[in-house]
């Protein structure tokens, strides 16, 4: 549900554009200070300001100004004033749209959907999700290259790193420690897989609660590693 923040200083308009807001399903929050209202605009996670012009104690130009700078939140300005000189400025300020009093309260509603839709769809095509591995209590961000062992963020150098996303891609796998090397040292091991093991004694420190009864990366005498699911 999307949370809105209206901030009115005329308790009957907020009312009523409270209203109709919810009975459209959004959940809707009143502030009549501007100060306040900018407050709860910065702290709190809103979906969208319906920023009167006129109010007690802070402007809705200032607050407009305030929110943009640290806030892409959408703002759609209210206010009596028909000048298009105050229109030109709340919108050069960073408002998303700017409504005259008197307005029909269903046009409001229609305008945050249509404002609450763009936004989401900029934010959709503007933000990639990161590549997240998750497994039994360990969280792999291979785009962040951050490793979380229930809960605890643990630092791994670059190899430890990649070696542990390899056999994690790769569950109840056997390879051997060549395979291994040439996987993530992309060389033949000519004798130096003694560094697969000192790697997979260092990743074992950090995400095993016993490294001598491994519960993620099993050896498999004889032969090598694998990563059990």
């Amino acid at each position: 549900m999307s949370k809105i923040l209206i901030i009115e200083d005329e308790e009957a308009i907020a009312d009523l554009e409270k209203d109709y807001l919810e009975l459209s399903g959004f959940e809707v929050e009143i502030e009549h200070r501007g100060d306040v209202g900018l407050k709860r605009a910065l702290t709190e996670d809103f979906n969208l300001v319906i920023l009167d012009l006129m109010l007690p104690e802070m402007n809705g130009f200032d607050i407009c100004r305030e929110i943009r700078a640290q806030k892409n939140t959408p703002i759609i300005m209210v206010s009596a004033k028909k000048d298009d000189i105050d229109k030109i400025r709340g919108l050069g300020l960073g408002a998303d749209d700017y409504m005259t009093k008197p307005f029909s309260p269903s046009e409001l509603v229609a305008r945050v959907k249509a404002h609450l839709a763009r936004y989401e769809r900029l934010i959709g095509s503007g933000v990639q999700e990161n590549d997240i591995v998750e497994i039994r209590g360990i969280k792999i961000d291979k785009t962040a290259r951050r490793v979380w062992v229930n809960g605890e963020e643990k630092n791994f150098t670059t190899k430890e790193f990649d070696l542990l996303t390899f056999l994690a891609q790769n569950p109840n796998r056997v390879f051997t420690k060549d395979e291994l090397f040439r996987e993530i040292w992309d060389m033949e091991s000519v004798g130096d897989i003694a560094t697969v093991t000192v790697h997979i004694k260092k990743i074992r420190e950090k995400i095993e609660f016993n490294t001598a009864k491994p519960q993620y990366i099993e050896t498999i005498w004889g032969v090598g590693y694998r990563f059990k699911v």
